[in-house]
């Protein structure tokens, strides 16, 4: 419950941003069908990546974590909705609330923070192909894996950290789940500071690592012009998959930063379809990327289905 001397008492909020929508059962099994396809191939990734030992190495760490952190990212938000369209159910606890606007916020901060250092990753494989693996071992990778949770879960405490002081005077969001704009709206303060210092984290987190990336790049493309045309066809094939990854995250997120930033006036569907766009497309694409792009898991996944096959 929060509680507050300016504000009121307020153990539970209710949801209203799918209020307007037509036909809300059908989206809501359209984005369930979409979440168990997102959480089924990442968990096979995983699945694939930790039981075959040939693929113990940086890059698959990596990979995997990637994928841990899609699956927060949908499941922060995704079963409010489902429950919301499917079954009605639009209220959330205070306490509930918080901790999925944390997480969110956490799978956002993290999924910016594992492209930038796969990007590293890609760039120390071309110009260190021979140290390589005594460079970043796998022990390493796996503790620079712990060092960005603890760092992303550091940064992220800005959300709750301004968020739960103060006062709240409303228990409708309007909004479809609890991220940091739905509750700030619902105190008793003038929001825009709010929003104004979460659009300069935003900025900040967006700009810092995507032009970390664009720095790794710029120094592969400088190495790839002097190679020979058979190495440059193998370096582009080892990029494809993570340059795939960074256009389906950065794409759509700029489309609605840039749509917010210039104040393009959209309905309250046009915001949640965009909303949950950014959400679960990025997430259902990168696990089929890796599979279809990486002959090692791709390889390693036929095989456990031609065994599962039912014998004539």
């Amino acid at each position: 419950m929060a509680q507050n001397a300016s504000g009121k008492n307020i153990n539970e909020f209710v949801f209203t941003g799918f209020d307007t929508l037509e036909k809300p059962v059908s989206v809501g099994i359209a984005i369930l069908a979409v979440y168990i396809l997102v959480m089924l191939a990442n968990l096979a990734n995983i699945y694939v990546i930790v039981i075959d030992k040939r693929l113990h190495q940086p890059m698959y760490v990596f990979i995997c974590n990637l994928a841990i952190v899609d699956m927060l990212f949908c499941t922060s938000s995704c079963p409010t909705m489902i429950a919301i369209l499917i079954v009605g159910f639009k209220t959330i606890s205070y306490v509930p609330c918080i901790i999925q606007m944390y997480g969110f916020g956490l799978g956002y901060v993290m999924e910016v923070f594992t492209i930038s250092v796969m990007a590293i990753d890609r760039l120390f494989a071309i110009i260190k192909p021979l140290h390589y693996h005594s460079i970043l071992t796998n022990a390493r990778s796996v503790v620079l894996t712990f060092l960005l949770w603890i760092l992303g879960s550091i940064a992220t405490a800005i959300v709750p950290g301004t968020a739960v002081p103060l006062p709240l005077c409303s228990s409708t969001i309007k909004y479809v789940f609890c991220d940091y704009a739905a509750v700030v709206r619902t105190t008793c303060v003038d929001p825009n500071p709010y929003f104004n210092l979460m659009s300069s984290f935003t900025f900040f987190l967006m700009f810092g690592t995507f032009s970390l990336i664009c720095f790794t790049y710029l120094k592969i493309v400088i190495i790839v012009v002097k190679m020979t045309k058979g190495s440059k066809k193998k370096v582009f094939h080892t990029c494809l998959s993570h340059l795939f990854v960074i256009i389906c995250y950065y794409v759509p997120t700029v489309i609605v930063l840039v749509l917010t930033r210039f104040g393009v006036a959209l309905s309250i569907d046009e915001r949640n379809g965009l909303r949950v766009g950014t959400i679960l497309g990025p997430s259902l694409v990168n696990p089929f990327i890796y599979c279809f792009r990486t002959k090692e898991i791709r390889n390693k996944i036929l095989g456990i289905v031609s065994k599962v096959e039912p014998t004539k």
